[in-house]
């Protein structure tokens, strides 16, 4: 069983920064796809961001490209996401995610794609 835990969001006003983490169970960490979703009230859940463990290969949607960094610390199975130059519209529920593959797909990680999920993290970002 693979276990998710999120830590970082919160409440910030629009131009602000946060850094979410998600804590990853070790055995798994080597081999996994992990991934960042979020849902806003009333719609549905997207990808944001995504990456290989296994290499340094990262995905974005368009919406959050040169805004949000996705990264790694293998040492301690840590995957983080920096939000930077947050909008209002980046006000959701964050969820870290992960899909367990001998390799993984060369593009951001879709809802299919995923076998685990954490129990998310809110951030709320007022104008």
């Amino acid at each position: 069983q693979v276990q998710l835990v999120e830590s970082g969001g919160g409440s910030v006003q629009a131009g602000g920064s946060l850094r979410l983490s998600c804590a990853v169970s070790r055995y798994t960490y080597s081999s996994t796809c992990m991934a960042w979703f979020r849902q806003a009230p009333g719609k549905e859940r997207e990808g944001v961001a995504s990456i290989d463990t296994g290499g340094t290969d990262t995905y974005y949607a368009d919406s959050v490209k040169d805004r949000f960094t996705i990264s790694q610390d293998n040492a301690n199975s840590t995957v983080y996401l920096q939000l930077y130059s947050l909008k209002p519209e980046d006000t959701a529920m964050y969820y870290c995610a992960t899909a367990v593959r001998f390799r993984c797909p060369t593009r951001l990680l879709e809802l299919w794609d995923i076998d685990y999920w954490g129990q998310g993290t809110q951030v709320t970002v007022s104008s």
